[in-house]
């Protein structure tokens, strides 16, 4: 499983998801670093069959409108701790490896509810 994380999200998250044995690279490590457009950061997410793992809502309206980036993690927690991050992403990391093998999934993470849209139960 190979994760990009956006700008907002630490590098934290990707030494956690590379220790767990994960491909994990932070857009600042690629492309414009944090200049990146969105759309951008979509296609090479997509090209190279990477979740997108970000706090931007922007990416969940292009996920919806424009089917782009196919897989992605969108966290709706405020400023929380990367340590209460790091908890919930281990704490879920098995379902979201069983979306993986998806075409396409959308995970929105938050404080009471963890979400799962998924090619099975996408809207048209």
């Amino acid at each position: 499983m190979k994760f990009l994380c956006d700008v907002h999200i630490s590098f934290k998250i990707v030494r956690l998801l590379d220790s767990m044995g994960f491909e994990a690279i932070h857009v600042n490590d690629i492309l414009d670093k944090w200049h990146t457009k969105d759309e951008a950061i979509c296609s090479y997410a997509d090209v190279n069959n990477m979740i997108v793992m970000t706090k931007d809502s922007d990416f969940r309206d292009s996920f919806f409108i424009k089917h782009t980036p196919k897989k992605l993690i969108k966290i709706n927690l405020g400023n929380i701790s990367n340590q209460e991050l790091a908890n919930i992403i281990t704490e879920n990391i098995v379902s979201i490896e069983k979306l993986d093998s998806k075409s396409f999934f959308l995970i929105e993470i938050d404080k009471e509810i963890i979400t799962y849209i998924c090619e099975d139960n996408m809207p048209e």
